[in-house]
């Protein structure tokens, strides 16, 4: 016990030094500008060429999910979930330990290029997302977590970190086993997490692009738009265009769908009116049994 105790407090303590250290002493891998950057681009870019001309430069709900960057990928962090998600791994390992396990990687690739590796781990994190996504929308329970997201009434780039923090518990739980099994040996992952911060600003962003012929495999603003349709087709009752930073997976199983330009659709869910608008009501909402809703009716979301 005393272990995971030590875990927990150096979590804590390891986390704030990290944070400051990034903020103060600033390097070529420092997240916290590289997310400000990135975020300041696409910015800009929704600025200078907007997709929807007569949408505010403050959008509705700026503010709000402006603060959620700052709480998902920060403050949460430093709340508990470093410290949460490093016990866990240790009581894992310990699992392990018991039947004589030290590790589970299961396939070596790291006598392959870095950038092959690279690309491995991308689809394959990828690919388990898509899944994961498709769940939130399917499963009840999880739906009611994933309401935050698609409470936005507006988009912009800041829209992809309007979350509940539980989707990152998720998220990551169902990732790491399966990550966890192969043996990848480059320390290059932070460019595979920043490209897919990249990728998935300008698939919120008041942007009209497409890519092209490459829209066949990444998500983009025009197909991520009707992902977050308020109308569903009566075929797809649970959704459509789960991909996060890839499309090819919606193309493959056939859960791609954009019918027409979409650019003026309206967003949201079916009773968003009476969703609440603000941080903490939204974050407890998830937890409010009176909230719940029945199998039959997570279509309307």
């Amino acid at each position: 016990m005393e272990k995971y105790i030590n875990i927990i407090q150096d979590s804590f303590t390891g986390y704030f030094n990290y944070l400051v250290n990034e903020i103060t002493h600033p390097t070529w891998t420092s997240y916290f500008y590289w997310l400000i950057g990135l975020s300041l681009l696409v910015w800009i870019l929704e600025i200078l060429i907007p997709w929807r001309k007569n949408q505010k430069l403050f959008r509705k709900g700026f503010w709000l999910d402006t603060f959620y960057i700052l709480f998902n990928f920060f403050l949460f962090s430093l709340i508990g979930y470093n410290a949460l998600s490093n016990v866990g791994v240790e009581l894992f390992n310990d699992f392990l330990s018991l039947f004589g396990v030290e590790n589970i990687v299961a396939v070596e690739i790291d006598s392959l290029p870095a950038w092959t590796q690279l690309l491995i781990m991308f689809a394959i994190a990828d690919f388990i997302q898509w899944n994961v996504h498709r769940q939130l929308h399917r499963q009840p329970w999880l739906w009611e977590f994933h309401k935050i997201h698609h409470s936005v009434k507006e988009m912009g780039f800041a829209a992809q970190f309007r979350f509940h923090f539980m989707e990152t518990i998720i998220y990551k739980s169902v990732q790491y086993i399966p990550l966890a099994m192969i043996g990848f040996g480059i320390q290059e992952f932070f460019l595979v997490h920043m490209g897919s911060v990249f990728i998935g600003h300008l698939n919120h962003a008041n942007v009209g692009w497409d890519y092209g012929p490459l829209k066949y495999v990444l998500n983009n603003p025009k197909m991520h738009i009707w992902h977050h349709s308020k109308e569903l087709p009566e075929e797809r009752p649970y959704g459509m265009n789960f991909g996060l930073s890839l499309s090819i997976w919606d193309y493959i199983f056939g859960t791609a769908y954009i019918p027409k330009n979409g650019k003026t659709i309206e967003i949201g869910f079916k009773g968003d009116e009476d969703f609440p608008q603000d941080f903490a009501n939204q974050t407890l909402f998830p937890f409010q049994a009176k909230n719940k809703v029945e199998p039959n009716q997570i279509k309307f979301e």
